[in-house]
């Protein structure tokens, strides 16, 4: 018996992503953090170790489509349990500490291993085109969310 591929749509989509979150949650709570510190820590680090608080939010904000009062939370959050602070040279901008850089780098490092084993095998030309579906879809759904 053979089997077709689903053709993509939002229910393989999001199955995707809520089986790879799922592994990705137990990465993260096996290191005592969540999802949303998890993409703020990686917001600071892909801003450059250094991030204006507002740049920040609304970084954070766009990337998880939730609440501004949510995203500043999670940042009192990471600044009560040492891993984000504010920037000595500058107030108004965050940044890792060694123990928030610890952090993030071995979580990374855990979750690279496990995405490692999910795209094993799926040959660049798919994982390519699959992009650039995804991020298409994405654009569009960003521009249906800004004119609601």
């Amino acid at each position: 018996m053979t089997t077709t591929a689903p053709t993509v749509n939002g229910r393989v989509i999001a199955l995707a992503h809520h089986a790879g979150r799922a592994l990705l949650e137990g990465v993260l709570a096996r290191h005592g953090a969540t999802f949303h510190q998890s993409v703020t820590l990686r917001a600071v680090v892909v801003a450059g170790e250094s991030v204006g608080s507002d740049e920040l939010v609304g970084d954070v904000t766009g990337s998880l489509k939730t609440d501004e009062s949510v995203v500043r939370g999670v940042i009192e959050e990471l600044t009560a349990a040492k891993l984000l602070e504010e920037d000595p040279a500058e107030a108004s901008r965050m940044r890792l500490t060694d123990a928030g850089r610890e952090l993030y780098e071995s979580t990374t490092a855990e979750s690279a291993q496990i995405s490692a084993r999910l795209y094993a095998g799926i040959p660049a030309e798919d994982l390519a085109t699959a992009g650039r579906v995804l991020a298409l879809v994405t654009e569009r759904a960003n521009a249906e969310l800004a004119g609601a």
